[in-house]
């Protein structure tokens, strides 16, 4: 039986995505609704509520923190 390095698993390094594909931003506004999402909550008023203050606060830069 062969112990070929061929079917090895890749590399953590070879496996995660790029930092540069990660980024979301295109260069368009971030509404609240795109701030809930990134956020994992549901679009309920009381979320859309917290998006507004926190892009209010933040700035598109909160959509940011919240992807990798």
């Amino acid at each position: 039986m062969s112990t070929s390095q061929s079917h090895a698993s890749p590399s953590p390094e070879e496996r995660a995505t790029p930092d540069r594909l990660l980024h979301a931003r295109t260069g368009t506004d971030v509404s609240p609704e795109d701030l809930v999402l990134a956020s994992g909550k549901d679009l309920t008023p009381h979320n859309l509520e917290w998006a507004r203050r926190k892009l209010a606060a933040e700035g598109p830069a909160a959509l940011e923190k919240l992807l990798p």
